[in-house]
């Protein structure tokens, strides 16, 4: 497979393709088969560009499926810990108030029972399990503690 940045001459438009081949383009070209994306012109040429060439040298390890999965999940987890709020065993209170319009939504996080779970998911009210690796720890209580 092959990607070609074209250019549409009658438009203007830039775009990008991908071929079998670059004889494919030729032939589809030819054919008048090349449309632009934009106008649908079929005045379309490639533009210039530089190839991507690997020699030996650039070989690199295969990346590690492991570690990209803890880093995404390290990520989802400060992305929840960042943007959501800790509502803890209020969750259930909490979606079901914003679903119904009794306060402004915003994204929450927390627990539930079961019980819980079962009847929001049958009021319909918009709410999912986050997976344990990508729950960050529960916030310590704001505030004096007695």
């Amino acid at each position: 497979m092959i990607r070609y940045a074209l250019f549409c001459k009658a438009c203007e438009g830039e775009f990008e393709a991908w071929f079998a081949s670059s004889a494919a383009f030729d032939s589809q070209k030819e054919k008048r088969q090349v449309r632009c994306a934009v106008c649908n012109s079929s005045r379309v040429e490639k533009q210039i560009m530089a190839p991507a060439v690997k020699t030996t040298k650039a070989k690199e390890a295969p990346a590690d499926p492991e570690k990209l999965m803890q880093a995404f999940a390290e990520k989802a987890r400060q992305h929840v810990a960042d943007n959501f709020d800790y509502v803890g065993g209020a969750f259930a209170e909490e979606a079901r108030s914003m679903h119904y319009g009794e306060q402004a939504h915003r994204p929450i996080w927390g627990e539930t029972t079961a019980e819980e779970r079962e009847a929001l998911q049958e009021e319909g009210v918009p709410a999912a399990p986050l997976p344990a690796a990508f729950t960050p720890p529960v916030p310590k209580p704001k505030g004096p503690v007695n």
